[in-house]
C-alpha cells in the first residue's frame, strides 16, 4: 500500500478503495490524489473512528485522473450513486437532504425538520425543500428564525390548554399562540408571512427583521441586534440553499470552461444536471480562440436540441447531488459559464449565439 500512495500523481482525480475480497468500499475525490489519500494513512491518531475502520480494511487502491477538480467530483458523484460503497453510507447520511415541514392539527400550525415527505398521517402537512445544508444546520438555521420573530411556541395541540402561555412566551420568544385571541391571530400573521418567505414571494419579514437590527443598533442595543442579525443569516441560508433546487428545476443548457494552464482550457457542456460533453482545447494564439468559437457553436447546435429536452420529472436526490456540485463550480471562480437560451439553438440564424460566445471568449 505504502508503494501505490508514493506512486500516486499530485493531481485532481478520484480514488477507489478496496477490502481483502477486492470489493470497493469508499470513493473519495480530491484536487490532489496523493497528498489526499496519504492523510488516510500517516498522522492519522485525529481519525474518526470510522475513518480508523476504514483505513483497516484497505488491502488496495485505483485512482483515476481527471483534468479538473469539477471533474472529480462529478465522478465521485456518479460513482457512489453507481457503487453504492459501505462506508460512504456510514459516512455519510444517504438521506442527505432535509425538508421544513408545516404540521398543522385545527388551527394550531407547527414547523419541523425532516428527512421523509412523510406527513405523519396529516394530510395538511406542506413540505419546503429539500434544502441541501446539513440537518443541523436547518434546525440551528429554524431555531433563530423562530425565537427572532417570536413564533417558538413550546405547546402543541394535545398539550396546549386555552389561555395557558408557554415557556417561551415568557421567556420573549413565543408572540402568545397559546393565548388565543389576538396573540394568536398575531402569531398566525407572522406565520403566515414566513411561509411567504420560503415560498420565496413575500419578503416583508425579512425587510422587517433588517428594520429592527438597524432600530436596536442606533439606540445601542447590541445584543437585540445580534439576534435579528442571526434571524437574517439564517433566512439566507434556507434561501441560498432553496436556489440549488431551483435550479435544477431550471433545466440550464451551459457552456463552460476552466483554464488548465495559459495555453489550454477545458471546455465542458453541461445539460441540467448532466456533463454532456467534455474537452481540451488551444488558446495560445488568436486563430484557437477563433477556431474554439466556431467549435463550440457546432457543439451547442449539435447538443442543444429540443430533441435532446428531457421530459419533466421530479427531481431526485441523486439530481441535486450533481445540481449542487454544478451550481457551486459556476458560483466559483474556477471557471466562466454562459447559459444558452433556446431561442438562440432554434433561431433560423445564430447571430446572438454567434456574438455571445465572441464576447466569451473576448
Amino acid at each position: 500500500m505504502k508503494t501505490i500512495i508514493q506512486e500516486l500523481p499530485l493531481s485532481p482525480g478520484v480514488y477507489l478503495m478496496r477490502d481483502s475480497r477486492g470489493t470497493v468500499i469508499y470513493v473519495g475525490k480530491s484536487k490532489s490524489l496523493k497528498k489526499r489519500v496519504q492523510s488516510y494513512f500517516y498522522n492519522n491518531k485525529s481519525h474518526s473512528p470510522k475513518v480508523k475502520k476504514l483505513v483497516h480494511h484497505v488491502k488496495d487502491l485505483e485512482h483515476i485522473v481527471t483534468d479538473t477538480e469539477f471533474e472529480a467530483f462529478m465522478l465521485e458523484c456518479r460513482l457512489i450513486q453507481d457503487i453504492k460503497p459501505m462506508y460512504n453510507r456510514k459516512m455519510k447520511n444517504p438521506l442527505g437532504y432535509s425538508y421544513i415541514v408545516l404540521r398543522q392539527k385545527g388551527d394550531w400550525r407547527w414547523l419541523e425538520i425532516t428527512d421523509t415527505l412523510d406527513d405523519g398521517g396529516q394530510d395538511r402537512s406542506r413540505f419546503f425543500g429539500p434544502y441541501t445544508a446539513s440537518r443541523k444546520s436547518l434546525e440551528h438555521a429554524l431555531a433563530r428564525i423562530e425565537e427572532c420573530c417570536k413564533i417558538a411556541c413550546n405547546h402543541r395541540p394535545a398539550a396546549a390548554s386555552a389561555n395557558t402561555p408557554c415557556l417561551n412566551y415568557s421567556l420573549g420568544l413565543c408572540l402568545g399562540k397559546c393565548l388565543g385571541g389576538a396573540n394568536a391571530r398575531r402569531f398566525d400573521e407572522v406565520m403566515d408571512r414566513f411561509i411567504g418567505l420560503l415560498q420565496g414571494n413575500d419578503r416583508s419579514l425579512y425587510d422587517e427583521m433588517e428594520h429592527k437590527m438597524v432600530e436596536a443598533a442606533e439606540r445601542f442595543d447590541f445584543e437585540q441586534a445580534a439576534k435579528y442579525r442571526d434571524g437574517m443569516e439564517a433566512v439566507n441560508l434556507l434561501l441560498s440553499k432553496r436556489q440549488v433546487i431551483e435550479f435544477a428545476a431550471e433545466n440550464h443548457s451551459i457552456v463552460v470552461y476552466e483554464h488548465l494552464d495559459k495555453d489550454t482550457i477545458k471546455l465542458f457542456l453541461i445539460k441540467g444536471n448532466v456533463v454532456l460533453h467534455s474537452e481540451r482545447c488551444s488558446v495560445a494564439a488568436r486563430a484557437d480562440i477563433e477556431s474554439l468559437q466556431q467549435r463550440a457553436k457546432a457543439l451547442i447546435l449539435s447538443y442543444f436540441t429540443k430533441d435532446t429536452e428531457p421530459d419533466a420529472a421530479e427531481i431526485t436526490r441523486e439530481d441535486i447531488d450533481a445540481v449542487q456540485i454544478i451550481y457551486s463550480y459556476l458560483q466559483s471562480s474556477a471557471c466562466r459559464y454562459l447559459l444558452i437560451p433556446g431561442s438562440w439553438v432554434e433561431a433560423d440564424e445564430q447571430s446572438e449565439l454567434e456574438a455571445a460566445l465572441r464576447e466569451f471568449w473576448a
